[in-house]
């Protein structure tokens, strides 16, 4: 098939693209580069500098070749700071995805991935099935659960196949791939900067959420399983029209637990900074992955933590700097 990757050059979207043409498919990345990298976008895929604010520049993307679907992944993705800019989030996450939406309807283009977000439940102590309370506690979750809304009216009134995968904790790497956002606040990767001499020391918002050691408790779904879950829901929109689902390991792991693993992994001390908890932060949020694994026969394979923080420590050891070399 024909891909058009929004959001390619970041990085689950870069990973997935890498992933697309391994399987065999063309692929075209379409990023504005304000967070992505463009070393990150693959060999061999057709790259677009563009933003999705820019119409004609997305019009002319998506009617000068015949693409089969799109994958969307261009968002702004950091929850704390969508509590302390709303406006950012409404116009890139959701008004820009609902121009790309119509657009691509116009173009004739019928099937569409969209990375959407656990963030759109509310928190619980149970593991997080799709019929779960819907909920978000911050305003990326919202944007994300607005934009899913829009394309299942999209669906209704026009025919378009979609699937949403509501991601967990994304984190790992693969080789010659990971994390590389600037600046950092993902856990994982800030306390691997730690432990490399670029950050002094980790923060923990809050030490008081009612969790087995008082941290907020997260399910972490590595890259690499992420990648197959894309590649497996495309393939099922030939034959369904919508599909939604979780994407986690199942597994929970509290915010020490993850720093104390690191310790282990990287050999170095990583002090905390023990802070106030955050707006819009759930207490818990691990996946009931069972939907999509019955489904579609979809597999975690990367659920250990000390797995999953090996290969982090393994790509920022051999990419200091992230892709800016």
């Amino acid at each position: 098939m024909n891909i058009f990757v929004t959001g390619g050059a970041g990085y689950i979207g870069s990973a997935t693209a890498e992933g697309l043409i391994k399987a065999g498919h063309s692929v075209t990345v379409y990023d504005s580069l304000v967070t992505g990298h463009r070393a990150a976008v693959p060999t061999g895929a057709n790259f677009i500098n563009a933003s999705l604010e820019d119409s004609r520049a997305l019009t002319e993307a998506l009617t000068s070749n015949k693409f089969d679907a799109i994958m969307h992944f261009a968002a702004f993705i950091e929850a704390g700071e969508s509590m302390r800019d709303p406006g950012k989030f409404f116009r890139n996450n959701f008004s820009n995805s609902l121009q790309l939406i119509e657009t691509a309807v116009q173009a004739g283009i019928k099937k569409l991935v969209f990375s959407s977000t656990a963030a759109v439940y509310q928190s619980s102590e149970q593991p997080l099935t799709e019929e779960s309370t819907i909920g978000p506690t911050n305003v990326y979750g919202h944007t994300k659960l607005m934009t899913e809304q829009a394309i299942e009216w999209y669906r209704q009134i026009h025919g378009l196949h979609f699937v949403a995968l509501r991601y967990f904790n994304a984190c790992g790497a693969l080789p010659g791939r990971g994390e590389a956002h600037q600046p950092e606040s993902h856990l994982i990767p800030r306390v691997l900067q730690i432990a490399l001499g670029q950050a002094e020391s980790a923060t923990i918002f809050g030490t008081d959420y009612p969790t087995p050691d008082g941290t907020c408790i997260r399910d972490y779904i590595h890259i690499a399983d992420l990648v197959s879950a894309h590649i497996l829901a495309l393939g099922a929109l030939d034959s369904r029209d919508r599909m939604i689902y979780n994407i986690g390991s199942g597994n929970g792991f509290s915010v020490r637990e993850v720093i104390e693993t690191a310790r282990q992994v990287t050999g170095h001390a990583i002090p905390v900074i023990e802070s106030p908890r955050r707006a819009g932060d759930s207490a818990r949020l691990v996946a009931s992955p069972q939907k999509i694994i019955s489904e579609l026969g979809w597999t975690p394979e990367h659920t250990n933590m000390r797995e999953i923080l090996s290969s982090a420590w393994e790509w920022h050891t051999t990419h200091p700097n992230g892709y800016e070399e």
